[in-house]
């Protein structure tokens, strides 16, 4: 089995919560069958989100440390993080199993034609490049739902779990009007929402994300 590396700590919560979805995903019996994964959780990775400085090259230096360490395969346990992606590619020479390509083809495995997407604005750009590309219709947050979603997003990271971040959250896929499917696409979403309560299916990426990981670890097709 192939060597998975994580660049993960944005935020150090969800990159938990991923690894607990890779064990999951997972077929296995024993110990053995499981995949080893390499992770790199480093909260010290600039803010994707506020633009005082560019987290690509540490995320570069990253990529180059797990490939260092022996890893085979990489995954970034960030969807925002997902617009530096290619200086990942640029910085070593293992290939990167991307968690959006991996929501999206989920949500098109769904039938929607109308997709909702709840992320931070750089993820919501990419969402709708790469659902637009697969012959769907991206759904975007209003402008104000977007500010209450980064609000909420903020509340998550500072350790929000409770009934008001859950409620903020399902209101804010709910008021995707028009969307056959939601993606959940910040790996904080999944802490607080879960498809309980939507009337659409919840694209979870980070879910997503893990099973391809497992799958192609494992030389499954």
């Amino acid at each position: 089995m192939k060597t998975l590396g994580v660049l993960g700590g944005m935020g150090p919560a969800a990159t938990l919560d991923f690894l607990a979805r890779l064990q999951a995903e997972t077929p296995a019996a024993r110990d053995q069958d499981h995949i080893r994964v390499l992770v790199d959780l480093n909260p010290g990775v600039p803010d994707r989100n506020a633009g005082d400085a560019a987290p690509g090259p540490a995320l570069a230096a990253m990529a180059r440390g797990l490939e260092g360490a022996g890893a085979q395969v990489l995954a970034i346990a960030c969807n925002t993080a997902h617009a530096w992606a290619d200086e990942v590619r640029a910085a070593c020479a293992l290939p990167l199993i991307d968690m959006i390509d991996c929501a999206v083809d989920e949500a098109r495995r769904t039938g929607a034609r109308r997709v909702g997407v709840l992320g931070t604005v750089l993820a919501r750009d990419l969402y709708g490049q790469r659902l637009r590309a697969a012959g769907l219709e991206p759904v975007a947050l209003s402008p104000e739902s977007q500010a209450r979603f980064m609000d909420l997003l903020h509340a998550i990271k500072a350790g929000g779990r409770g009934e008001a971040e859950r409620a903020g959250m399902r209101d804010l896929a709910l008021s995707l009007a028009g969307a056959e499917a939601v993606i959940a696409g910040c790996t904080e979403v999944p802490l607080v929402l879960d498809a309980a309560g939507l009337p659409v299916p919840l694209i979870d990426a980070g879910a997503a994300l893990a099973r391809r990981c497992v799958a192609v670890c494992r030389d499954q097709p």
